[in-house]
Order: structure tokens, then sequence, then C-alpha cells
């Protein structure tokens, strides 16, 4: 006979206990992951797998390139008025200056938005939505082709030209990254 005060045998519940629910399966394991109510359509519980973590990362490290970018705009706007003037010699001296005001003005808001795009592309990325892969890499490619491009017709300084081969390596890897089979399992995931 059993002592009544020992309790029950190892692995046996106690009377009245309710047992632990079975842990969750893993989340490259089940095609039935449940939803969050308000997160769209990301599966609850669908975590990022090594190669989308390093390819968002590497999108905000695009950006903080392309902010850098910015930087370098004062530092061209000789080199805009020497293209300027060479491309047409009958501008005025105040056609020249207008003409250079409304580059730099350009440059700087088209890299405002190439910032902005890094972001977007990295938040929507790291949410597992499929489009955005589409969409990152559309815009990684012309990315590589503008910066092939670019470096083709040369006349870029130093530090444009690092900041260059910088862009069209971290382009390469990103689209790499993006369409590892452990990516597109996670799009496919997420896309449920």
């Amino acid at each position: 006979m059993s002592d009544p005060t020992s309790g029950p045998p190892d692995g046996v519940p106690p009377p009245g206990s309710v047992p632990p629910p079975p842990p969750p399966p893993g989340p490259w394991a089940s095609d039935d992951l449940p939803r969050h109510p308000t997160a769209g359509r990301t599966p609850v519980g669908v975590p990022q797998p090594p190669s989308i973590r390093a390819a968002v990362q590497l999108m905000y490290v695009g950006a903080v390139l392309s902010l850098l970018g910015l930087l370098t705009v004062p530092f061209q706007t000789d080199a805009v008025r020497d293209a300027i003037e060479d491309s047409d010699s009958s501008l005025t001296a105040g056609e020249v200056d207008d003409a250079v005001n409304i580059a730099v003005g350009s440059i700087v808001l088209v890299g405002l938005v190439g910032v902005a795009l890094w972001v977007w592309m990295a938040v929507k990325n790291g949410q597992g939505r499929s489009w955005a892969r589409v969409v990152a890499t559309v815009l990684g490619g012309l990315n590589i082709l503008s910066t092939l491009s670019g470096l083709l017709q040369g006349g870029t300084t130093p530090l444009s030209l690092a900041l260059n081969l910088a862009s069209l390596a971290l382009a390469g890897a990103i689209l790499w990254l993006l369409y590892r089979p452990e990516s597109t399992r996670f799009y496919e995931l997420c896309s449920r």
C-alpha cells in the first residue's frame, strides 16, 4: 500500500489539476498559425528567419548611406555648376545660379525619397509582405543599374564613389537574402 502523504508518482498530475497545454508548433512546421486580429496578414508567432533579419538590417544601412550621400551634396555644387555651364554657355550668371539651386534641390528631394523608400521596404519586408519583396527587387535592380551607370560616366568624388560602391554591394546582398529558401518560406507563411 502506498503512503498517502507522499503524493502521486512522478509524471502523474495531482488529482483535480489541469495538464499544461502542448508546446506551440515551430514557426516553419505549421501551416495553420493563428493570426493577430490587428496585424493584417502577418501571422502571430512567425519570427523572421536570419536572412530576413539581415536583409532588413541592411536596408536600414542603405537608408543611412543615402543620408550620408545627402551630406555630400554641398561639396558637389561646383561640379553641378560646371556641368550646367558646359551644357549651355549662353546662360547668364543668375540663370546658372538658379539652375544650380534647382539641381541641388532636386538631388536633395530625390535623396530624401530614397531614404524613405529604404525604411519603408525594411518595415514591409520585415512584416513578410510578398509585394514588398517584389518592390524591393525592382528598386534594388534600378539601384544597381543607376549605380553602374553613374560609375561608367565618371566624374564622381572619392566619397561619392565609395558610397556608390557600398550601395551596389548592399543592393546585391539584400536581394540575395530576400530570395533565400527560408525567406521564401517566411513570405509564404505571412501571406496566408
